[in-house]
């Protein structure tokens, strides 16, 4: 299928398959044409109609009474029903509800199966980063949301997939920065990080990006889970936690602005708790992804200071053995909505070759790296695949 210069391949949308729901509508039809009496069908009209509608009963040899198995048989055996001509199901692995993997990416996946009509994508609710690469590795899922940190450990097998075999996910394109929030309630006293120490922390669910975010910039400076109590909560468990008083602090790695945070501000006074240069110098020497970053000014209620952090890149990933005409088309299909995407979150405004070939932690797909060289621009050689 030949592909069009900055556009998507062009693919004719075809009928969709008649199924069995969509004959049921059709079934009163048929049992009414069933308990017609002969008579009114019959062209000798001498007889008396009332009369033989009041004793009608189903004809089992009327020809009307094999209709629906004739067409219910005509269905299931069209050429157009064979199971190889339905859309091909593909998932993609988010992220909780509160976070904005799970609002892009389910954005992304109804583009996509909009553009691409010869799949069909489903957003998979997920517990984050280290979870989606372990559907991604078990074949669960087909694409996933990961933040660089996570991507980085599973490419090189390292920290969470330790023992795994390496370079078995590759990057489809890079997002935007996943941004590491330190959230208090006003009055809590924490106005630092080792402020954390004997307080009730939120460190992010099991298997989130934000869980391996919080403990290596926690374990870079000397803080392990010892010196506080840790909680394992989700984006909204944590802010439902903050607003109640049930916790002191929590960790959210996300875009911001996030909504699980934007809700909190609007309930409760808020203070984004400042990550330091020196903070992120320590936690890049066990992270090498992680960069400064800053919140600016208005990001969220109440916030009328800059306030200093750190993130990593967001990725798409895939597996290794993806096939590069398909990373081709769903590369060239993300590139084509980046306005609409930028609608949906205000994050997706960094999608764009640029940011994915200068913050890309881990090298691309060659299906990936091929849409690049079509599109004209030099993928460095620290993104090339070589296996």
């Amino acid at each position: 299928m030949p592909h069009l210069p900055g556009g998507l391949r062009k693919q004719p949308r075809e009928a969709p398959c008649p199924t069995v729901p969509s004959l049921i509508p059709l079934l009163p039809f048929f049992v009414v044409l069933e308990q017609i009496p002969s008579s009114i069908l019959d062209s000798d009209t001498s007889r008396n109609p009332v009369a033989a509608e009041l004793t009608a009963v189903p004809n089992p040899n009327s020809m009307w009474s094999f209709v629906p198995s004739v067409l219910l048989l005509a269905v299931l055996t069209s050429p157009g029903c064979a199971p190889g001509d339905r859309p091909d199901i593909l998932a993609l692995a988010t992220a909780g509800t509160g976070g904005v993997y799970y609002v892009l990416g389910g954005s992304i996946a109804e583009l996509w199966s909009r553009d691409l009509p010869e799949y069909d994508f489903v957003a998979e609710v997920t517990g984050g980063s280290v979870e989606n690469l372990s559907l991604l590795l078990g074949g669960d899922v087909q694409v996933a949301f990961s933040m660089g940190t996570s991507a980085y450990e599973v490419f090189y097998a390292t920290g969470s997939f330790s023992g795994r075999e390496p370079a078995q996910v590759l990057a489809l394109s890079a997002l935007y920065p996943n941004v590491l929030h330190l959230v208090t309630r006003e009055g809590t006293g924490v106005e630092s990080l080792v402020d954390l120490v004997g307080r009730r922390v939120s460190v992010g669910a099991p298997g989130s990006g934000t869980e391996v975010a919080a403990r290596t910039l926690l374990e870079g400076n000397g803080i392990g889970y010892d010196d506080f109590r840790p909680q394992r909560l989700n984006f909204n468990e944590t802010a439902s936690a903050l607003r109640d008083g049930n916790i002191d602090a929590g960790f959210l790695s996300a875009g911001p602005p996030t909504s699980a945070i934007m809700d909190l501000a609007t309930a409760r006074p808020i203070r984004l708790v400042p990550l330091g240069a020196a903070e992120v110098e320590n936690t890049s020497m066990l992270d090498p992804t992680v960069s400064r970053d800053f919140f600016l000014p208005g990001t969220y209620p109440s916030q009328e200071n800059e306030v200093e952090t750190l993130s990593t890149p967001n990725l798409l990933v895939v597996r290794a053995d993806m096939s590069e005409e398909l990373v081709y088309d769903l590369l060239q299909a993300l590139f084509a909505v980046r306005t609409e995407l930028a609608g949906v979150h205000p994050a997706a405004r960094h999608i764009s070759a640029e940011y994915t070939l200068g913050a890309s932690p881990i090298p691309l797909h060659p299906g990936a790296v091929r849409y690049f060289v079509d599109a004209g621009y030099e993928v460095p050689d620290r993104l090339i695949f070589r296996p």
